[in-house]
C-alpha cells in the first residue's frame, strides 16, 4: 500500500469568523502531481494556505506522517514545502540574485547554492542575463520565473505552484510550464498546483481534485477527468 507524501482529510479552514474550506480531503505520493481545479472562490488558494500555516484549520494535515495542523509557515518551510504564491511576491529592491539567496536562507553549504543558483539560470536562462539587476525591473513572466526559482533554491520536497500562468501572456506561459515540468522529472519534485486553466494543469500533474465552495467534490486520474464532458466544458473550454 502506497503512503502519500501530503495527506490531507476533512480540512477546514477561515480567515477570522468567516469559513472558506467545509471539508477539502486529497493524497499526494511523493514524486507526484495533483492539479487542484475549481471557479474562483472555490478554495483552490485557500487550500494551499491551510498547508502553510497561513490560516486558521481543522481537520488532518500530514505531510510524511507528520502533522502540520498548528505549525507556523517557517515551521512548514522548514519540513521542506516551499510555496509560490499568487502575485509572485518577488522582492523588488533586491537583485535577482540576492533572492535565489533568500530561497536558500536555511541552507548552509555554499558550493550546494551556487551550483543550485547555477541549475535555476540554466532553467531560466531569462533570469541569467538579468542576475545583477532589480528583480523590480522584471517583466511579470520574469517575475514569475524567479518565484519558483526563489521557491525551489530551498531544495523542498513539495512545491506548492499557485496560479502560475497569472497574467501571463500565452508563449510565456508555455516557457514556464515547461520549465516546471523539467524541474518535476530531474528533480522527482512533488507538486501541487492551482491554476485556472486546466489544460496547463494537465500539462504537468498526474491527477487532480476538483474543488466547489470550499469542499472536494471529484477526484481522479486526469486521463479519467479529461474524459469527461462536464469536466472539459467547466474547465477545458471544450
Amino acid at each position: 500500500m502506497t503512503t502519500n507524501l501530503l495527506e490531507l482529510e476533512d480540512v477546514t479552514a477561515s480567515y477570522g469568523h468567516v469559513q472558506v474550506l467545509y471539508g477539502v480531503s486529497l493524497g499526494l505520493e511523493d514524486g507526484g502531481a495533483v492539479g487542484i481545479l475549481g471557479a474562483n472562490g472555490a478554495g483552490k488558494t485557500t487550500t494551499l494556505r491551510a498547508i502553510s500555516g497561513m490560516v486558521g484549520t481543522g481537520g488532518k494535515i500530514t505531510f510524511d506522517g507528520e502533522s502540520l495542523v498548528g505549525k507556523r509557515p517557517d515551521q512548514v518551510a522548514q519540513l521542506g514545502i516551499a510555496h509560490v504564491p499568487e502575485g509572485r511576491g518577488t522582492l523588488g529592491h533586491l537583485t535577482v540574485k540576492e533572492n535565489l539567496l533568500v530561497g536558500a536562507y536555511q541552507r548552509k553549504n555554499r558550493a550546494e547554492i551556487a551550483a543550485d543558483i547555477d541549475y535555476c539560470l540554466d532553467l531560466f536562462p531569462n533570469l541569467a542575463m538579468r542576475i545583477s539587476g532589480s528583480a523590480a525591473g522584471l517583466s511579470g513572466g520574469e517575475q514569475q520565473m524567479l518565484a519558483v526559482a526563489r521557491g525551489i533554491m530551498a531544495r523542498p520536497r513539495l512545491l506548492l505552484l499557485d496560479e502560475a500562468s497569472l497574467g501571463l501572456a500565452p508563449s510565456t506561459t508555455r516557457e514556464l510550464y515547461d520549465a516546471v515540468a523539467r524541474l518535476r522529472q530531474e528533480w522527482s519534485l512533488s507538486m501541487l498546483v492551482v491554476e485556472q486553466n486546466a489544460n496547463l494543469a494537465f500539462s504537468l500533474v498526474d491527477s487532480a481534485t476538483v474543488l466547489e465552495t470550499g469542499r472536494s467534490v471529484l477526484s481522479g486520474p486526469k486521463d479519467e477527468l479529461m474524459g469527461r464532458d462536464d469536466i472539459r466544458r467547466a474547465y477545458l473550454g471544450s
